[in-house]
């Protein structure tokens, strides 16, 4: 997928989505299923903590993302287009708005899964969710913001991999937040076998492409790219809470 430059934005897998409107163009259908399997928990933690057990929240998500897919409801939340955070949560609040109709399908026989949704460690990460009285919009919010980071971190990590440094990586890694290794840069250029000077490179390089990365993958859920530093902000300022 083409990524943001300076000076222009190109095509993003959500522009794509929104420029195809109602059409089902194969690489528009592509772009919104890819979408799909990469935010689905945060969808999915909302339905929870909305009040739903655990087989109505896997049902009701993938019920959502069957109609979803079948591009009904992408014209009529015109407010929403320019974020597909905004777009998701609007498109599930109008979706289980009508809960008593979907209710009514699923009992009728559900629906086929169309996605490859990891429904069987759900339960496992929602039972590791803060229990406190976050809304099923906080807790929505806070997971698309590590959704976006664990996205990040695996594009990065499957770079270092092709490059045969993946070792490197999971240990540089927990550096990105920009403190001081304990003990200094000496212990961790130990660890790695290498000259503390190369090592404080690496790792000011790792954060470099990680600022550049998390601004691809933000970039790529918006339409504009005034849209891109908005976005970040409230990333960073959902973590932060």
């Amino acid at each position: 997928m083409a990524r943001t430059r300076r000076g222009r934005f190109q095509t993003t897998r959500w522009s794509l989505v929104l420029a195809a409107g109602g059409d089902h163009s194969s690489a528009a259908h592509l772009a919104l299923a890819t979408l799909c399997e990469i935010y689905w928990y945060p969808l999915y933690a909302y339905v929870r903590r909305h009040g739903h057990d655990a087989e109505e929240s896997q049902d009701l998500t993938q019920a959502f993302f069957a109609k979803l897919l079948e591009r009904q409801d992408i014209g009529g939340l015109r407010r929403e287009r320019g974020r597909l955070r905004s777009f998701f949560l609007a498109a599930l609040r109008h979706f289980l708005l009508n809960d008593g109709a979907h209710r009514q399908r699923l009992k009728r026989g559900g629906t086929e899964p169309i996605l490859s949704l990891e429904f069987e460690t759900a339960e496992n990460r929602y039972a590791h969710e803060p229990i406190d009285p976050a809304t099923p919009e906080t807790i929505y919010e806070r997971r698309w913001a590590l959704t976006v980071l664990d996205q990040v971190f695996h594009d990065l990590r499957h770079d270092w991999e092709l490059a045969g440094r993946v070792e490197d990586f999971d240990r540089l890694k927990e550096f990105l937040a920009g403190d001081i290794p304990r003990g200094g840069y000496e212990n961790l250029a130990a660890d790695l076998g290498s000259s503390v000077n190369a090592t404080t490179v690496a790792v000011h390089r790792l954060r470099r492409a990680f600022r550049r990365r998390l601004r691809d993958v933000v970039a790529d859920t918006v339409t504009s790219e005034d849209a891109i530093e908005d976005e970040l902000r409230h990333l960073f300022a959902v973590l932060r809470k």
